[in-house]
C-alpha cells in the first residue's frame, strides 16, 4: 500500500469522525446509543455478580444450618442414648423389685429370720474346685457358716465359710452337699446328694417298695438339724429298683435354677423352738402345695 493511499484513508477517517461528531453535537444520538450500552452492560455485570454473591452467601448459610444440624443431632443421640441407658436401669431395677418381691412372700415361721443377700459371684478363687456362689453377707451381717440358703422357689445350699461381710455358698448340687429329705406325698426318707454341676441329685437310703413317683417333690425332712423342715429342694426324675443293694435308686433335679441366681435369702435361726406340731405332713414352707388326692402316710 503506498503512502497516498494512506493518507486518503486516513483522510476519509477524519472527515467521517468530524462529521459524526458534529451530527452527534446537534442531536445527541452516539451519546444516549452509548449510555444505553453501557448501563446494559453495567446491569448485566451486576446481575451476574449479584447472583454469585446471592448463591455464595446461600451456600455458606446452608453450611453453618448444616454444621448446627449436626451439632443437634448428635445431642439428641446423647440424649437418646441416655435415655436408652436409664430404661434399662429402670427395668433391671423392677425386675430385681419382682423378685425381691416374692423372696418377702416366704411364708417363715417364728423359728427363722430371713436376711437378704446380692449374688457376688459364682466359682471363683479357692472355691473354684467347689460348685458354689459367693454372696455379699458375712458372719458379721447374717451369713455364719452352717445357715441355709433359699430362694421363693426352693433350697439352694448353705453357708459353707465366711468372712465379716462375704460368704461362700456350697450349692446343693457340689458332690460334698448332704441334705435329710422325704418325698412330699409318700414322706419317704432318704439322703439327698449332689453329683456335680449339670448331674442329677441323687436320693440315697430310699427302702424299697416305698411309694415315690417320678415328678413328686423332695422337701427338707430336718432330720439333720441343718435345715428347716419342709423347704422344698428337688423334682424325682426317676425311681428305680437298685441292682446292687436293698435300697432304691432315685434321681432328682433341683427345683432352683442354680445358674441364673442373683438374689437369695439366708435363714437365720432365731433360737425361738416350735412347738410340736400334730403327726402329718408339715405345713408348706414353699413350693408346690400337695394334690388334692395324695394322701400321705402315717
Amino acid at each position: 500500500m503506498t503512502f497516498r493511499r494512506l493518507l486518503l484513508i486516513a483522510g476519509t477517517l477524519l472527515i467521517l469522525f468530524l462529521g459524526m461528531f458534529t451530527w452527534n453535537q446537534r442531536t445527541r444520538a452516539l451519546d444516549d446509543f452509548a449510555g444505553m450500552l453501557g448501563l446494559e452492560v453495567t446491569g448485566t455485570v451486576l446481575t451476574f455478580v449479584h447472583a454469585i454473591e446471592r448463591s455464595v452467601g446461600d451456600t455458606w448459610d446452608h453450611y453453618f444450618d448444616l454444621v448446627g444440624v449436626r451439632e443437634e443431632n448428635q445431642r439428641l443421640k446423647q440424649r437418646l442414648e441416655e435415655l436408652e441407658a436409664r430404661m434399662m436401669a429402670t427395668g433391671e431395677e423392677l425386675a430385681e423389685l419382682r423378685r425381691l418381691r416374692k423372696l418377702l412372700e416366704l411364708p417363715l415361721d417364728e423359728a427363722w429370720k430371713p436376711v437378704g443377700a446380692r449374688v457376688l459371684a459364682g466359682r471363683m478363687g479357692p472355691n473354684g474346685l467347689l460348685d458354689s456362689i459367693t454372696i455379699n453377707r458375712g458372719y458379721s451381717t447374717g451369713g455364719r457358716p452352717g445357715t441355709p440358703v433359699v430362694t421363693q422357689l426352693g433350697l439352694v445350699g448353705r453357708v459353707l465359710r465366711a468372712s465379716p461381710h462375704s460368704a461362700t455358698v456350697l450349692l446343693l448340687t457340689d458332690p460334698g452337699s448332704r441334705i435329710a429329705v422325704f418325698s412330699q406325698e409318700g414322706r419317704v426318707s432318704g439322703i439327698l446328694s449332689g453329683q456335680g454341676v449339670h448331674q442329677p441329685l441323687e436320693v440315697r437310703f430310699a427302702q424299697l417298695g416305698t411309694p415315690v413317683r417320678p415328678g413328686e417333690v423332695l422337701v427338707t425332712s430336718g432330720l439333720d438339724g441343718k435345715y428347716p423342715k419342709g423347704v422344698p429342694v428337688a423334682r424325682v426324675i426317676s425311681a428305680e429298683p437298685s441292682n446292687y443293694n436293698q435300697f432304691l435308686t432315685i434321681k432328682a433335679q433341683p427345683l432352683v435354677d442354680l445358674r441364673t441366681l442373683e438374689e437369695v435369702l439366708l435363714l437365720e435361726s432365731t433360737g425361738i423352738v416350735r412347738p410340736n406340731l400334730p403327726s402329718g405332713p408339715p405345713p408348706e414352707f414353699v413350693g408346690p402345695p400337695l394334690p388334692a388326692t395324695a394322701q400321705p402316710l402315717p
